[in-house]
């Protein structure tokens, strides 16, 4: 699986450490087979929804635990308002939390403290499926 361009991760948190920890766990690519990833960072709800209203964003890191918006909600309401949203994959605080990710429509969800290989099988997973949608290029 290769495409020409790098993979648009938006990552989500009002918490720069988290936005670190995750952009650490994935690196360069989650898997072999595929691009790079190119990350794009916000830090307030408003951005998120300016960056997904663009499109492009191939997979949205949402954190959970984010204040005062958190990354359920804002999760829920892009599955609303934006037509064919891609997928989107929630940190939430705690495993018994994932009933939270299945009401956001997250395709994923990977509980704090972050497992990087968690995380990078759960985004490789989603990426493969994200590709597989996208028209091919010649």
């Amino acid at each position: 699986m290769s495409s020409e361009r790098p993979l648009k991760v938006l990552v989500y948190s009002d918490d720069r450490t988290t936005r670190e920890s995750v952009r650490m766990a994935l690196g360069k690519r989650p898997a072999a087979d595929l691009p790079e990833i190119e990350y794009l960072e916000c830090a307030t709800e408003p951005a998120v929804i300016q960056q997904m209203d663009k499109g492009g964003i191939d997979l949205a890191i949402l954190d959970g635990e984010a204040v005062p918006a958190g990354g359920l909600g804002i999760a829920r309401q892009l599955k609303d308002e934006i037509f064919q949203c891609g997928p989107i994959l929630v940190l939430i605080g705690r495993p018994q939390d994932a009933w939270l990710a299945t009401w956001s429509r997250a395709e994923a969800a990977v509980s704090h403290p972050i497992d990087p290989v968690r995380l990078a099988e759960a985004t490789a997973g989603l990426l493969r499926q994200r590709l597989a949608t996208l028209p091919a290029t010649t």
